[in-house]
């Protein structure tokens, strides 16, 4: 029952997440094309209930060749291999729940934070007093852990690779065909604005939060200003621990990183480290999240649906 509702809040949080990887729950795509994006995770709940119930009685029908008793599905519980897989998470699983809730209540408090930017453009609050209004601003405020966040895009910008082994029984036909052995590797650009306006404090929380991450994935760093020097690109390998160092200090194009990325055409997701002073970038040929301190995530210099993450303590 876990897993299904695992799956299911997958299902709700990715409707939402643009240029997921195709290796994630995703409404309408693979095994879920039958399920419209946008529901609700309840919603996707009792869908996937209604699938393990087809399932099974397919199994019945069919008869149960690995030898689980009559009407329980062959893999437990019929839901297809292609989902998010949380095993092996740095974090617990309650955890990681807890971060996919507060990931869709803060794409929930951005409908309404634009709701209410309009209502205070035109002038058109009704009867709503000035406290109240402020009170509801307030709320609005990003409080989503922004270390959760990021371990969440990391993982979920993983690919995976399967292959056979007879080593790994098979969940559906046991000691009849061979299992399968899974190795998901998450390949993360880390983009590094070493304008001058970057704090150092920022740059040290930033690392220090990498040198954890660092235990889960191999990233490639890669520091910019105005240009992106090959030269200053380095891999931070997996399990290793490095020092905050500053390289440059010119001024800010998100160009420059952003097109390194596409052109190496290599990475499965591309978090960039700023202050978002600069103009908006071209788009992005991988999911990008940007990362900055709470004052330029309320007031970006730029507007974007991608995903911005206040970093602070």
């Amino acid at each position: 029952m876990t897993k299904t509702w695992n799956i299911a809040t997958d299902l709700a949080i990715n409707s939402h997440i643009p240029h997921i990887p195709k290796i994630a729950c995703i409404p309408g795509e693979g095994p879920f094309a039958h399920l419209e994006k946008g529901k609700a995770a309840e919603f996707y709940f009792d869908e996937l209930r209604k699938m393990q119930e087809q399932k099974q009685e397919q199994d019945k029908q069919k008869g149960d060749r690995s030898g689980k008793g009559e009407g329980q599905s062959s893999d437990g519980d019929g839901l297809p291999d292609t989902f998010d897989d949380h095993s092996g998470w740095s974090e617990q699983d309650g955890d990681m729940d807890n971060t996919t809730n507060e990931i869709a209540k803060e794409r929930l408090k951005e409908a309404i934070k634009q709701a209410a930017e309009e209502c205070s453009k035109s002038n058109n609050w009704g009867s709503v007093s000035a406290e109240q209004r402020k009170r509801i601003m307030d709320s609005l405020q990003t409080s989503v852990d922004w270390r959760k966040m990021l371990r969440y895009f990391v993982k979920t910008s993983q690919r995976c690779d399967k292959s056979s082994t007879v080593r790994r029984i098979n969940k559906r036909f046991p000691r009849i065909h061979a299992g399968k052995k899974v190795n998901r590797i998450a390949k993360i650009a880390i983009s590094i604005d070493q304008s001058g306006s970057v704090s150092d404090a920022m740059l040290a929380l930033f690392f220090s939060e990498l040198n954890n991450l660092s235990a889960i994935a191999t990233f490639t760093v890669i520091p910019f200003d105005t240009e992106v020097k090959d030269s200053l690109v380095y891999e931070w390998k997996k399990g290793t621990k490095k020092a905050w160092e500053r390289v440059m200090c010119g001024g800010t194009d998100f160009n420059a990183p952003t097109k390194w990325v596409n052109k190496s055409g290599e990475f499965d997701g591309h978090i960039v480290l700023t202050d978002m002073c600069a103009p908006k970038p071209v788009p992005s040929s991988v999911p990008r999240m940007w990362m900055t301190d709470k004052e330029n995530a309320r007031n970006p210099y730029f507007k974007t649906n991608e995903i911005v993450v206040a970093v602070g303590k």
